[in-house]
């Protein structure tokens, strides 16, 4: 098959060759670049919604049910679970789709695992490929999940058009839990398992924060009161999210976050390509292992050890 054959299958909605291209983007296939530019510019453009919270949020039920109610308004839905990478072994639990069953029959919804793959941040270095993907593919809503590892989460921001930030009464003080990088990623606030008590508490710990530091751009994120595995509240959380997309296409917020994203994704993707380029050809001779152990036994330092790699990598390059 071609590149241009695989590409018409993915904008037909096939999911195997859908699911070939995240894998040949993940696993670094040089196939995928050339997909990938014929695809660009053809897909249209999805409203990419990042989820993110602590470990036993709730965000896995939640992304489900908010699926299922885009679903209902018969928008086409796609949704990438980023998981952690074990350090160890290399392999990721990759379980959403088996906890999102009640979805797997409704072919208006894609469902992929991802891993972070060593990638900090939360969102694995493949995403942004992944959603380019998907919307030639047709979807229209790109749900996120993320890992939940903390600060990182602010990377969440730079790719989805809007950062929904999870939080849950009753697991500690979870607005000075979650740094102000993170909590200021937020456009909506999601206070999951509200049935439980000191969700008003925390409601109002939120909106007190929000009105000492109201955010520069106009828009006052608002906080959804939810209980994932009931559904209560995830058509208001569906409602907020069609009042943040709004805001941002009357006001020059829409614009500037759009432009910051291809900035910062440039930027990153220029960096990989140097790095590749030029320490690439180092890498496999064992002579960084050499350095390292020169480091080590403080024969060298650190920064004369980087210039002397840029330096070898260009020479190699002639």
């Amino acid at each position: 098959m071609t590149i241009e054959e695989w590409a018409e299958r993915i904008q037909a909605g096939d999911p195997r060759n859908i699911a070939r291209a995240i894998t040949a983007i993940e696993s670094g296939d040089p196939a995928s670049i050339p997909l990938l530019k014929l695809v660009f510019r053809s897909g249209r453009r999805a409203a990419v919604v990042g989820i993110t919270g602590a470990p036993g949020a709730g965000k896995s039920t939640l992304v489900e049910r908010l699926a299922a109610s885009y679903r209902a308004t018969g928008l086409r839905t796609s949704i990438l679970a980023v998981d952690p990478t074990s350090s160890f072994t290399g392999g990721a639990i990759l379980g959403d789709r088996v906890r999102m069953q009640r979805l797997a029959t409704d072919t208006g919804v894609y469902i992929r695992s991802m891993a972070t793959r060593g990638h900090w941040g939360g969102l694995a270095s493949a995403t942004y490929d992944a959603v380019t993907v998907l919307e030639a593919a047709g979807s229209d809503v790109v749900l996120i999940e993320t890992v939940g590892v903390g600060q990182g989460e602010i990377e969440v921001a730079r790719l989805a058009g809007a950062a929904v930030l999870l939080l849950v009464p009753g697991m500690g003080d979870e607005v000075q839990t979650f740094k102000a990088g993170v909590m200021e990623i937020a456009d909506i606030f999601v206070i999951n398992k509200s049935d439980r008590g000191g969700a008003n508490r925390l409601e109002h710990d939120i909106t007190s924060m929000l009105s000492v530091s109201p955010r520069q751009d106009g828009w006052q994120p608002p906080v959804v009161k939810t209980v994932s595995t009931t559904g209560e509240g995830i058509d208001a959380l569906r409602h907020a999210l069609d009042g943040f997309q709004s805001f941002c296409a009357r006001t020059p917020l829409g614009k500037s976050r759009e432009r910051e994203k291809w900035r910062e994704r440039l930027l990153d993707m220029a960096r990989r390509d140097l790095f590749a380029r030029v320490a690439g050809p180092l890498l496999g001779d064992g002579w960084v292992d050499e350095v390292v152990a020169e480091v080590m036994a403080r024969r060298t330092d650190p920064y004369s050890a980087v210039e002397e790699m840029v330096k070898k990598g260009l020479e190699s390059r002639g």
